[in-house]
């Protein structure tokens, strides 16, 4: 109750009430259980937010994975059959496989998903592929992450006061938080949501003709490597989507009681993931180079990193690796070469070029650093772009530009919003 510590007590409860008011009249029918829940959001709200973010999200993940467009259009096609099957057959799917050798998967409102390429690594067939999908379409389904918001809006008093007012207001609060991306208000799924999200993904496997038994085993693998929990590429999908036993229970004992049996499908995803498997000692190579770089041993993670690079050259962010490396070392030109080759292998991924734009301003050389900056704005509005690019404009002259820049960089919070907030105080100075 800090925010209304200074607010007399009748205000306050009368606050309190219209925040209950509000709890016990904004309700909706959940799609997928036919349960009312608590709803501040609405679907048009919820699908306008899950479009904004995901591309801002997916870049903030590593990027789309385009060094096989026919393994994206593969993973597309498998979302689709599952989602013509769901409760909400009309939201507007997109799946999308992104570049990040980490093993998860998320779905933001409005049924935009993504699976993460270090997850299809280590997938054996189609029917796990499905498990994990359709898990992910009932996140969307069920309105989740919408669930998520509205209860967020809830215990934050001055955001219910928001929720309670006009929807205009409402929608107004949705853009400030859009403003900071997905990771701002997409947090980890409660048990409740996960339970829910097998048991209604395994029914959206079998309508699509899936073996309902992969669901079981992929719940079993993530047990088991969540124990010892010295996989770091599982480790994002423990955060985001906790294993248990009770999950794998529960999954098996419906199974069963299903007692059915679906397609595999394991030829055909051995075949479409075939270069993608072939290149895991590549991977594991660059894993073991990020962990020797953490431990500050650089000569050895140098090595390591050219074992990547040389096996998967394609691979932008093995050189973004080898970046990271040679700045440790002290070697800006080595590191710079290192950003440039991963603008060629990654061409319409933000991170090398903020980097590079990074090492140049240290240089002094302000008009490449903010071609640089420029682009890596174009792909991913940060808060440090904007700040360099208001600083860059100021010196030219362009008062206008510099003060949009810096107003950008304040709404997108963060150490570069306290630097902008200065500047444009003292542009805005007469």
């Amino acid at each position: 109750m800090q925010r209304i510590r200074h607010i007399s007590q009748p205000l306050q409860r009368s606050l309190v009430a219209m925040i209950v008011g509000a709890a016990l009249t904004a309700c909706a029918v959940n799609p997928v259980t036919g349960e009312r829940e608590l709803a501040l959001v609405s679907e048009a709200q919820e699908i306008e937010l899950g479009r904004a973010n995901y591309a801002n999200y997916r870049q903030q993940q590593g990027g789309d994975y385009r060094l096989q467009p026919e393994l994206g259009d593969y993973v597309a096609e498998v979302g689709r059959r599952l989602a013509a099957f769901s409760d909400r057959p009309d939201l507007p799917y997109e799946f999308i496989v992104i570049n990040n050798p980490t093993a998860n998967a998320w779905a933001l409102p409005g049924g935009k998903i993504a699976i993460n390429s270090g997850l299809l690594r280590h997938l054996d067939d189609e029917a796990q592929l499905a498990a994990v999908i359709g898990h992910e379409i009932i996140h969307a389904a069920a309105r989740h992450g919408a669930a998520q918001m509205s209860r967020s809006m809830l215990l934050n008093v001055g955001l219910a006061a928001i929720a309670v007012g006009t929807e205009g207001q409402a929608a107004e609060w949705l853009g400030t938080a859009s403003q900071y991306g997905a990771a701002a208000w997409m947090a980890r799924y409660g048990r409740a949501d996960e339970l829910e999200s097998d048991y209604h993904g395994i029914k959206l496997m079998v309508a699509a003709g899936y073996d309902p038994l992969a669901a079981v085993e992929l719940q079993e693998t993530f047990v088991e490597l969540s124990e010892g929990r010295s996989n770091d590429f599982i480790s994002a999908l423990f955060a985001s989507h906790p294993p248990s036993q009770e999950r794998v229970d529960a999954n098996r004992q419906q199974v069963e009681e299903l007692g059915v049996v679906g397609e595999r499908y394991r030829q055909r995803y051995q075949r479409m993931t075939a270069e993608l498997k072939a290149a895991e000692p590549a991977y594991l190579a660059a894993e073991e180079a990020a962990r020797l770089l953490r431990q500050k041993n650089y000569t050895q993670a140098l090595e390591k990193s050219a074992i990547a690079v040389e096996r998967l050259p394609r691979q932008g962010q093995f050189w973004l690796l080898r970046a990271a490396i040679w700045r440790a070392l002290e070697r800006p030109d080595k590191a710079e070469k290192a950003l440039t080759t991963a603008i060629r292998k990654t061409p319409k991924y933000y991170l090398p070029y903020l980097q590079r734009a990074q090492l140049r301003w240290q240089r002094d050389a302000m008009n490449e650093a903010a071609v640089d900056y420029r682009d890596s704005f174009s792909h991913l509005q940060t808060a440090e772009a904007a700040y360099y690019l208001g600083v860059v404009a100021q010196r030219r002259g362009d008062e206008a530009a510099a003060d949009d820049y810096f107003s950008k960089a304040i709404k997108l919070g963060g150490e570069y919003a306290q630097r902008a907030t200065k500047r444009r105080e003292q542009l805005r100075q007469p």
